[in-house]
């Protein structure tokens, strides 16, 4: 009698900004059938054994610096499994597809015939500045945001498009180009003053949020020994939660009263 063959799958699930209560019902639901789960170092991960209890776990983490599973090697093991009938996860910080080569993996599944599917995860780029009691956009203060990777310095273009842009700007993965990309705000145009925050650890119990003006963000960080993983919120809605993370909850609160009018 012959056996019909498995067919494996892989889904990519977004894991958040680091908390497991801030996975999706999907993703639980994902993990909790998952056979194989390849796992980042900024995903919810400490917890992963209870919620992918009959799962295969193996960390595919990359660090600043230091990749020590290449890209396409993850791909690799992602079709290997589903092509041996595994149901596969690739379980990714923040949403699969902001700055997280989820798109690539997407069509290395697609280029092998493996069934893929994706569910989205709460973006870094606007669940820590919330944690940290700044809302991307306020009526008050800003209309728009953009989110920009920081992992590699930007060129003069980038830099003049965005201080002349107005709004919010969101950093990810930004501490090492700190530097360039404050120094080419200024030089092309943006308010020495314009508040600043840089965000640690997010919604962790390591959280710290520092504070200053595009003119002292670098004094302020290296004063404070400001480290990745980070997100920076240049923009005059970080002038709403200047306290610090304790005035979090009443700075968004009073933001969501002033929204509903």
């Amino acid at each position: 009698m012959t056996h019909p063959i498995r067919t494996g799958s892989v889904t990519l699930v977004g894991g958040g900004p680091g908390d497991a209560d801030l996975l999706t019902v999907a993703a639980v639901r994902a993990l909790a059938a998952a056979d194989v789960v390849l796992y980042d170092r900024l995903a919810p991960h400490e917890t992963l054994a209870e919620l992918a209890p009959g799962a295969e776990l193996i960390d595919v983490g990359k660090r600043p610096g230091h990749h020590p599973i290449p890209q396409d090697e993850i791909e690799r093991l992602l079709v290997a499994h589903a092509s041996q009938g595994a149901a596969v996860v690739r379980l990714k910080g923040g949403d699969p597809f902001v700055f997280g080569r989820g798109g690539e993996e997407v069509e290395a599944c697609r280029r092998a015939g493996v069934p893929v599917s994706v569910i989205p995860g709460v973006t870094s780029a606007v669940a820590v500045p919330a944690a940290a009691g700044i809302p991307v956009t306020h009526r008050r203060a800003s209309r728009m945001f953009t989110v920009v990777s920081g992992h590699a310095p930007l060129s003069p273009a980038e830099l003049e498009h965005l201080a002349g842009l107005g709004g919010t700007i969101v950093i990810l993965m930004g501490i090492t180009n700190l530097p360039s990309i404050t120094a080419g705000l200024a030089r092309f145009g943006m308010a020495p003053d314009m508040p600043v925050a840089v965000i640690e650890q997010g919604y962790s119990a390591r959280q710290r949020t520092t504070f200053g003006e595009l003119r002292t963000i670098l004094t302020e960080s290296v004063q404070a020994g400001v480290g990745s993983p980070a997100v920076v919120v240049i923009g005059e809605v970080v002038g709403l939660a200047r306290g610090g993370n304790v005035d979090a909850t009443a700075a968004l609160a009073d933001a969501a009263a002033v929204a509903g009018g």
